[in-house]
């Protein structure tokens, strides 16, 4: 279990740098969307134990999240 954890973790950090490198052309609310979707699959997978839909329920939420208080700044 801790190994699906470790990739989920993996996954959610390449998919944020990836994001990273196109950041110049993003509205604030897009990086805050980015941002949020890494930190919450992070969180949701550590809370579920590393269960799928813990981290993919965490990315959406911390999308959603990230992408509200983008348009806030």
């Amino acid at each position: 279990m801790k190994t699906l954890v470790k990739i989920s973790v993996i996954i959610a950090l390449f998919s944020i740098m990836t994001a990273c490198s196109t950041w110049d052309g993003m509205s604030k609310s897009e990086k805050g969307t980015v941002i949020g979707t890494g930190a919450g699959a992070v969180i949701g997978a550590q809370m579920s134990d590393g269960k799928i839909l813990g981290t993919a329920g965490g990315a959406v939420a911390g999308g959603l999240i990230g992408g509200q208080v983008g348009k806030a700044l």
